[in-house]
């Protein structure tokens, strides 16, 4: 009986789908394409916005492997041992050593008149690089905004952060100091301890990744011997591997030659800021509640569609009823009509999100302030929140499906309430 009454619940249901009013029904298949768009893309554009940072943080600073000191060191001891190990695994691609040292810029000082007046200071953090292997990893020189990159002949020029500049950043806080009226060709005073030593601005920075933004760079063997590291102890190193190596198993590889012992080694993942994956995990929470949102709307739209077809088919299924059909093959019918707008408005949305969208963004990813926002669609969880729409279709089609079917059949025949 149950495989009969699935035969004649198709039956009805692709002869209503057929006979019904095509508007009506491209209407239906449309609430559920723009449902199945709002599950997907609202959430994804939000965690996009965040992966977008996490990217840029990959590509433009930390590589897909970084090497930095431990917490109780000044630097990585034995970094060229470090580095020769890095260069001997298979599938390393490229890498960068950098020079770090807290330093204290002074701007301004040449015309500065008022010696009670507060000195035009800036703390940040020195970095010196070599200026060809660092453009290599990381593409920095296309972040120079102003003057020029470095070379490696630049004696006494650095690059400068925008973020350490008032006109790129102008806060106005006690807690945070930027510099005024620099730009390429400025004399700026630098302090590290007790020594201070006046440069010249070549370019300025200007990126989406904080870690560029609010340091300056020094050429390597200039910042070297400013620090006392004639020794060539680094304090970080960035790498970035061939795209079929997976970059656990360099870390793995790494530490198993001992070099957890003088240095920190983490995947890009594992260095990901933990602001930026509780900013992750919020959008991704505020996601998840607008798109529940559309899910009722679409479930009530078809609740409401599927009630009203029902009502003005109810002396239809009572005579149906009264000829022998059972009343589970009517609900199935129902169901299987919301299944059909159902299937039919997911499969839309899919094709639109990986057939266009998701490839759309990649291309041309949304210009945020604080990154370049993408459309983030995994295949699993994308997959779960059809297979929400779906089910709670096929719900909203049977539950007014059941109320009908349940009143009696003559009263159903009659029209009696």
């Amino acid at each position: 009986m149950f495989w009969l009454d699935i035969k004649i619940a198709w039956f009805m249901a692709t002869r209503q789908i057929m006979r019904s009013n095509i508007w009506t029904t491209l209407l239906i298949v449309g609430v559920m394409t723009l449902t199945s768009l709002n599950l997907i893309v609202i959430s994804g554009i939000l965690v996009g916005l965040i992966e977008g940072s996490v990217q840029a943080n990959k590509n433009y600073y930390t590589g897909d492997v970084i090497v930095s000191k431990l917490e109780e060191k000044e630097y990585i001891e034995n970094s060229n041992a470090v580095i020769s190990q890095i260069k001997n695994i298979d599938g390393v691609k490229n890498y960068s050593a950098r020079y770090l040292d807290g330093v204290s810029i002074e701007a301004n000082y040449r015309t500065r008149t008022d010696d009670t007046k507060q000195p035009d200071v800036a703390s940040a953090q020195a970095v010196g690089i070599n200026p060809e292997q660092e453009d290599a990893l990381t593409g920095i020189s296309k972040f120079v905004v102003e003057g020029e990159y470095l070379t490696s002949q630049d004696y006494d020029k650095v690059l400068i952060g925008a973020y350490l500049l008032k006109k790129y950043l102008p806060v106005d806080s006690p807690g945070f100091a930027a510099l005024e009226n620099i730009g390429p060709g400025t004399k700026i005073r630098i302090s590290f301890g007790t020594t201070t030593r006046e440069f010249t601005v070549k370019g300025i920075l200007k990126a989406k990744v904080d870690e560029l933004t609010t340091r300056v760079y020094f050429v390597d063997s200039q910042l070297r011997g400013l620090i006392g590291r004639e020794d060539f102890n680094v304090d970080e190193i960035s790498v970035v591997l061939d795209p079929n190596i997976n970059p656990s198993d360099v870390t793995n590889r790494l530490l198993a030659a001992g070099v957890g012992s003088v240095a920190k080694v983490q995947t890009f993942s594992e260095a990901e800021p933990k602001f930026l994956k509780d900013i992750k995990a919020t959008f991704a929470l505020l996601g998840n509640a607008i798109s529940s949102i559309g899910l009722a709307v679409a479930s009530i739209t078809v609740f409401i569609v599927i009630f009203i077809n029902a009502i003005t088919r109810r002396k239809f299924i009572g005579i149906a009823k009264g000829i022998g059909i059972s009343g589970r093959a009517i609900e199935l019918s129902y169901v299987m009509q919301s299944f059909f707008y159902a299937i039919c408005g997911s499969v839309i949305g899919l094709l639109m999100v990986y057939g266009f969208l998701e490839p759309y963004f990649a291309a041309n990813p949304i210009d945020f302030p604080f990154s370049d926002g993408i459309l983030v669609a995994p295949v699993f969880e994308t997959g779960v929140r059809v297979g929400l729409l779906i089910f709670a279709t096929i719900i909203a089609g049977y539950v007014p499906a059941r109320m009908i079917v349940r009143k009696n059949t003559l009263d159903s025949i009659l029209g009696r309430n």
